[in-house]
């Protein structure tokens, strides 16, 4: 399929099965929501798979990354080398989103999207865990030109796709995104200005911790970025192509699969949520299948969850991306749904409701 063929297929989430689950709740023997946001995950997850039995036990990361040209603007703490080798990082299972990956059972997979090396799949396990779909190595930089082509981008969004559509094949119910690519925060940010239409300094935060000179370098390469380019704020795909990166398309794909598929996808920080807002921008629709993990240290980042109409499940100071935020808000989702199935009914517990 091609893109156009996907977003004609995505249909909002059925509210009649919302409102069955909120039935369901107010049967539940405890005082009337008094679990506040869980009961709205839980019904949330029920409208999304049309069912009053939620299940999201089987669950699974989608990690994208990503070289960028901008790098070379000096926007990033770390040098780009840091890409592969947190790449290979994660795929000795030794980084953040592995260990609350596992923590939340979900496995990890690691995408090389545009990564400037080549990584050796290795063994036959490595492999498994590790998909190449190189779409170019790197992308341009933005400051002096656009990231890719248009034909690039729709490919980035269909790769994503088209992995995570046979994640959902084998069984997976819930997928997360997760990134990796040094000095993505600053085509997030073009995106997050291009795609919300808030101002650079509202947009563009520290990244890796970059200082204040840096940090104004940023903006400028950002303003430089959109003047140059002139990306079109009513179309997702030229926005990607033009100030976009790889991983972030990838990411684009995967929200795109989960709403196609009519399965939640839970939001990682800045970059992931980036790639929510170029799915958004081809199909608002596929707003209703995220769940926003956490709110990140990234100042841009609740510009953008307030935009997509999506209030954040944590927020506990995280800046570190990856899918991390992500992992720890799956397993609030699960509590959510398990209270769903598993507190007993007022009639159940033989629990009286009149006075």
């Amino acid at each position: 399929m091609n893109l156009k063929e996907i977003v004609k297929k995505i249909e909002p989430v059925d509210s009649e099965w919302v409102e069955k689950a909120r039935r369901h709740t107010m049967e539940l023997a405890i005082p009337p929501r008094a679990l506040g946001r869980l009961h709205e995950i839980s019904e949330r997850i029920c409208g999304i798979q049309q069912t009053l039995r939620p299940d999201v036990s089987s669950r699974a990361f989608m990690v994208m990354a990503g070289d960028h040209g901008v790098a070379s603007e000096g926007v990033s703490a770390f040098p780009q080398e840091v890409t592969g080798e947190m790449v290979k990082n994660f795929l000795r299972g030794g980084a953040g989103i592995n260990v609350l990956a596992r923590n939340a059972g979900a496995q990890v997979l690691v995408v090389d999207m545009g990564i400037i090396p080549d990584i050796d799949p290795g063994a036959s396990e490595f492999r498994n865990r590790f998909h190449i779909r190189k779409v170019g190595r790197g992308t341009g930089n933005i400051a002096r030109g656009p990231a890719m082509t248009r034909a690039l981008a729709e490919q980035a969004i269909l790769h994503g796709f088209e992995l995570a559509s046979e994640l959902f094949a084998t069984g997976v119910q819930m997928i997360g995104t997760g990134d990796m690519g040094i000095g993505n925060t600053t085509p997030s940010a073009a995106l997050g200005v291009v795609l919300t239409g808030k101002p650079v300094n509202e947009m563009v935060g520290r990244g890796t911790g970059i200082c204040d000179s840096a940090m104004d370098n940023k903006c400028e390469v950002v303003k430089r970025a959109i003047e140059i380019n002139s990306p079109d704020a009513a179309d997702g795909l030229d926005a990607l192509a033009k100030v976009g990166g790889f991983e972030i398309g990838g990411i684009a794909g995967c929200v795109l699969a989960a709403a196609y598929h009519k399965r939640p996808v839970v939001i990682d920080g800045f970059i992931s949520t980036a790639g929510a807002l170029v799915a958004h921008a081809l199909c608002p629709a596929t707003v209703d299948y995220a769940f926003a993990g956490h709110c990140s240290e990234e100042s841009g980042h609740r510009k953008m969850l307030d935009f997509l109409g999506l209030a954040p499940i944590l927020d506990l100071g995280l800046r570190l991306g990856e899918g991390t935020g992500a992992a720890l808000a799956m397993g609030v989702i699960e509590g959510a749904v398990r209270v769903f199935n598993e507190v007993l009914t007022f009639e159940q517990a033989g629990v009286s409701t009149s006075k």
